[in-house]
Parts: C-alpha cells; sequence; structure tokens
C-alpha cells in the first residue's frame, strides 16, 4: 500500500534518491537485444584505432630508411598501402556511425517503451503531482541523450584507451626516457577532470529541470490556447513563457560556464604536451645524439598526436557523457517510482452483482487532514445512491476510492462482500463506468473513442451503443459518419456530444457499477436534459452513484447522503430528507432561492 508520504512525491523528489550504485549495470542490459550490432560495432572501432597507428609508424621508417636511401619504390608501396588502409578506414566510420546510431535508436525505443509503459501503470496520485510537460522531457529529450550516450559512449572509451595505450607503447620505441616524461602529466589531467566532473553534473541537472519547465508551460498553454484569447491574456502567457526561458538561459549558462572552465583546463593541458616534446626532445637531440636524432624528434612530434588525439575526444566527448548520465539518472528516477500492484492473493471479479459498502473508511491526501472520516455507507445493487454537499467535502473522492485510484488509510470498501483489496486492479476498474464533468476524449474518430469502452467491439455493438447514447443521429449526418475526426480533445464538438459521446463509452463497456461525477453540471438545461435520458437509459439495472451540485437532478434517487467535511451529515430520499428541515433542505431551497430572487428584467432587452 503507498504511504501518505508518497502520495504528495513529484518526479524531482525521487531524481535526489537515484542510488549511484548499480547503475552502469542497469545501463549495460540495455545492450543485450543488440549484442551482435554492438560487438561489430566495437570491432570496427578497433580496426579504425589500429589503422589509426599505421601513418607515424610509415612516416618514422620513411624518414629513417626510405629517403635518405633514396628507395623510391618502397616509398610509393608505403603511400600505395596507407592510401588503402584509409579506405578501409573511411568503411570503419561508416559501419560505426550507421550500425552504431540504429543500435543506440532501438535503445532508446526500447527505454521509452518500458518508460510509457512504467508510467501506465503509476498510482493515481502520482499524476497529481506531476506536470505533463516535465514527463515528456524524460520521454524525449532525456532518452535522446542517453541513446548518444549508448552508441557514442563505449565507442569513444575503447578507441581513447586503446589509442592512449598503443600510441604510448609505440612511443616508447623512439625513446622510452621521453615517454614517460609525456605520461607523467596525465595525473593532471584526469584530476582536472574530476574536480570539474560534479560542478558540471549539478549544473547540467538544473538545465534539465529548466526545459521540463518550458515543456510543462508550453503544453499548458497550447492546451488553453482558447482560454488565452478569450481572456486576451496572449501577453500574460508570453511572460510565464519567458520567466521558464529566462530561467533555462541562466541554467545552461551555468553550465557553460563549468564546461567551460573544464574544456580550458583539459585543452591546455593537452597542448602543454606539444611545449614538453619540444623542449625535452630538443634537449634529447642535443645531449643523447647518437640515442635520438632529428628524424626521431619529427616522428615522435607526429606521432605525439596519435596520444593527444584521445585525449582531446575524451575532452570533447566529457558533455555528451554529463548528459547521457543525467537523462538517464532522471529516467531511473521514473522507472523506480513505485507502480500499481496486486495484492498477492487478489482474484479477478467476473460480472459482478454490484453491492457496494464502505466500512469504517478513512482516507487523507496527505498528513495534514483527512478528507474522509470514518465513512460507512451500503448501496445495494441495482439502486441509484446520491451525494451533495458542499465542494471540498469529500463527494468526489468517495468516487475515487472505488476504483482504487487512491489506498484507504483506515477501513474497507466491499463488493459484493468482497475486499476490494482482494480484487485484482484490472477486473476492478472492468466493472466500474465512470462518467465525469471534465470528459476526456481522444485524439481520433467518433469510433475509436467509444471503442475505448471495449477495444474489440463489432461495428453492431459500436453504433447500438451511440444509438443507446442518442448520438448515433448525429454521427450518421456527417459526411464521413463514425470516421469523422474529432478532433484534439474532441475540440469540435459541444459540450453535450462530449458527454454522449462518453456515455456511449460506457455503454459499450456494461460496467456493472456506475459513478457520475456532476456529469452534467457543465450543461446548459436544455442539453442538460437531453443528457438525463441517455443517463436515465445508463442507470438501468446498474448499482449507481451520483455526485450533484444540481440537486434537482437527484430527487428520485433511492438515497440520498449529505457529505460535509468528510462526514456524513444526514441521509434518506429527497422527501424524508425535506423533512428533517436539515442540511439538505437548506442546501435545496438556497438553489431555488437564488433564482427565485435574481432580477431577470434588467436582461429583457437581449434578444
Amino acid at each position: 500500500m503507498q504511504s501518505v508520504t508518497e502520495v504528495g512525491k513529484t518526479a524531482k523528489d525521487y531524481d535526489i534518491n537515484v542510488p549511484k550504485k548499480g547503475l552502469l549495470k542497469r545501463f549495460t542490459r540495455y545492450y543485450r537485444p543488440y549484442r551482435k550490432t554492438f560487438f561489430f560495432d566495437m570491432l570496427c572501432s578497433f580496426l579504425l584505432a589500429v589503422s589509426g597507428l599505421l601513418y607515424p609508424i610509415l612516416s618514422r621508417y620513411t624518414l629513417n630508411t626510405f629517403i635518405p636511401n633514396g628507395m623510391l619504390k618502397e616509398l610509393l608501396l608505403a603511400c600505395a598501402v596507407l592510401l588503402g588502409v584509409y579506405f578501409l578506414r573511411a568503411f570503419f566510420k561508416y559501419c560505426i556511425n550507421y550500425y552504431g546510431h540504429v543500435m543506440g535508436v532501438n535503445m532508446q525505443a526500447d527505454m521509452r517503451s518500458e518508460l510509457f509503459r512504467h508510467l501506465e501503470g503509476l498510482p493515481y496520485s502520482f499524476y497529481d503531482n506531476n506536470e505533463t510537460g516535465q514527463l515528456m522531457t524524460r520521454m524525449t529529450n532525456d532518452l535522446f541523450d542517453v541513446a548518444e550516450l549508448a552508441h557514442h559512449g563505449p565507442e569513444n572509451i575503447f578507441i581513447t584507451s586503446f589509442m592512449t595505450i598503443g600510441a604510448f607503447a609505440y612511443l616508447c620505441t623512439i625513446n622510452w626516457k621521453l615517454s614517460l616524461i609525456i605520461f607523467a602529466f596525465l595525473p593532471l589531467l584526469f584530476l582536472i577532470a574530476w574536480v570539474s566532473r560534479k560542478q558540471m553534473t549539478k549544473a547540467f541537472q538544473k538545465s534539465r529541470e529548466e526545459v521540463g519547465g518550458i515543456n510543462a508551460t508550453l503544453e499548458n498553454s497550447i492546451a488553453g490556447i482558447r482560454v488565452t484569447k478569450a481572456y486576451a491574456n496572449g501577453e500574460h502567457e508570453q511572460e510565464r513563457f519567458e520567466k521558464n526561458n529566462q530561467g533555462y538561459v541562466k541554467a545552461r549558462s551555468k553550465a557553460y560556464k563549468a564546461m567551460g572552465a573544464f574544456f580550458a583546463n583539459m585543452g591546455f593541458v593537452s597542448e602543454l604536451y606539444n611545449v614538453i616534446v619540444l623542449v625535452a626532445g630538443g634537449l634529447f637531440c642535443i645531449y643523447d645524439a647518437e640515442n635520438f636524432d632529428y628524424a626521431d624528434l619529427v616522428a615522435f612530434m607526429i606521432s605525439i598526436n596519435l596520444f593527444i588525439s584521445p585525449i582531446q575526444t575524451l575532452i570533447a566527448f566529457f558533455e555528451q557523457l554529463q548528459d547521457g548520465i543525467t537523462g538517464f539518472k532522471r529516467f531511473v528516477a521514473i522507472i523506480d517510482v513505485p507502480v500499481e500492484k496486486d495484492a498477492e492473493d487478489a482474484e479477478d471479479i467476473e460480472n459482478p452483482k454490484g453491492d457496494l459498502r464502505f466500512e469504517n473508511v478513512t482516507f487523507a491526501y496527505n498528513e495534514k487532514r483527512d478528507i474522509l472520516k470514518n465513512v460507512s455507507f451500503e448501496i445495494p445493487s441495482g439502486k441509484t445512491y446520491a451525494f451533495v454537499g458542499a465542494s471540498g467535502g469529500g463527494k468526489t473522492t468517495i468516487c475515487h476510492l472505488i476504483p482504487k485510484f487512491y489506498d484507504i488509510k483506515e477501513g474497507m470498501i466491499y463488493i459484493d462482500d468482497k475486499p476490494v483489496s482482494k480484487i485484482t486492479n484490472s477486473s476492478l476498474r472492468q466493472s466500474i463506468g465512470i462518467v465525469q464533468q471534465d470528459v476526456f476524449l481522444f485524439t481520433g474518430t467518433f469510433r475509436e473513442n467509444i471503442a475505448y469502452g471495449k477495444l474489440d467491439a463489432s461495428e453492431e455493438e459500436i453504433i447500438e451503443a451511440a444509438k443507446r447514447a442518442n448520438i448515433h443521429d448525429y454521427i450518421v449526418s456527417l459526411p464521413d459518419g463514425y470516421d469523422t475526426q474529432i478532433g484534439e480533445r474532441g475540440i469540435k464538438l459541444s459540450g453535450g456530444q462530449k458527454q454522449r459521446l462518453s456515455i456511449a463509452r460506457v455503454f459499450l463497456k456494461n460496467p456493472s457499477i456506475l459513478i457520475l461525477d456532476e456529469a452534467t453540471s457543465a450543461l446548459d438545461n436544455t442539453t442538460e436534459a437531453l443528457i438525463q435520458r441517455s443517463l436515465f437509459e445508463l442507470c438501468k439495472g446498474r448499482t449507481t452513484l451520483i455526485v450533484a451540485h444540481r440537486l434537482s437532478t437527484i430527487r428520485s434517487a433511492d438515497r440520498i447522503f449529505v457529505i460535509d467535511r468528510g462526514e456524513i451529515k444526514e441521509e434518506g430520499t429527497h422527501d424524508e430528507l425535506m423533512a428533517k428541515d436539515g442540511t439538505y433542505k437548506s442546501l435545496y431551497e438556497s438553489q431555488f432561492a437564488d433564482l427565485e430572487a435574481f432580477d431577470f428584467s434588467n436582461y429583457s432587452s437581449i434578444s
């Protein structure tokens, strides 16, 4: 069961607690499906590194032997061999870039699929505290950087390691004393890298968070563009966006400042090698001419690039390494968030009658305040019960606890006398239909949105559900009928059409328990009357819970509960509650009193 303290956690909170140990092992397991491609990529990298040693070796031999002895034929043959090697190097580079990137993209796709599957399994509470834009950043930007690391990381580490060792070994064959002097400066390079790493990691992490903030603001602003235009608040939205945008610039500037210092220091040390070779090599030529001459010095100066080049590659790779590590940590942070799990002894519930019972249920979203306090009631199968009361009293929370969107703090909920904790989430939710005030429709066609209630539904079942929801006639009047695109979140539809489409979806699902959470409160009276007919048809034979502010819509309910501050204050039929002269009667009369007291005469001129 998820603890109360877990409910309020955001993705950033999980980022802090990502374990450092085991990250490499977790990362390398994504290579397993692509082992052949990986080893082929490494083979090409190895051959590319080995072939890179050929030029300085041939150069030294040419300077010491071929040119002084006028061996033209051997010189031309060496150049021909070198040209052939360069053709092979071009082929190796092609393979590394093509197959390596394909491997990285496939690994990225695997991680994205795993992350999406994991997001689908996370509890309802996770989405209460995390913005869509932040999660999208982890799904796209972060995983792109991880894929780049997956491809370039092993190659760069392998090539730089081999080239560094190979170059050092070759330099020793020219002059081991001078080689040791060069090698002695390597610890300085690694010391600078180690000192700069922490600062860079922190800076890049912050810039990632700012990118998530930009995406969150952008997603929110685009989704609400019609409200923005209606209120002429374009400048306000621009200011909000610019705030996040400038935050990103500031965070990225700090990252580049840390990176700039790192590159400058590392570059200085790398270029220092040229000075060391020139000074030390000159001294050896002057004082040890028998063992070290100008040809050796020239060969050494050419070969030193073999030693410096992989170090420079490592420097250029370090930013990508930081991005990839940061991205993978953010990926792992979400993957490690516990998903919803069924109890070990949970079983599927098939075709439940719909008897529903709350027994001393207490619930809290956080540790500060209980939203529901010791709530108990029972709804017999097929009956319609309504829940009324002031906003924030706990009515919608009751609806969310039935399908186990949240775990209760104390007490138990039963369906057909079976605790919901002993019922699998999928079978429980398949038995429950929910119609809410804020209807969510997917981008697609009428057919696709209705069929969401039963993915394997036949065409006849979809049409029958649409007819029962009183939207079939409208759909067939359109040129493309059921294949008509409804736009993003059904933007092309009216409020009533959206609601009827959602009702058709529930008809197709055919649940035993129905929850109507303010299903018609956002509609005008005429549209509400039409929708009520569909809802009346939908409620037949089902256990129904109705949450409503318009008390006129629930007068015929079998029983009405008045919820106030998480407790049931009154219960009974409409007539019984009116006779009690309590909270319900006050609520009911205040709605009609407000309507009667409103002076419509001022609006008589409106046509």
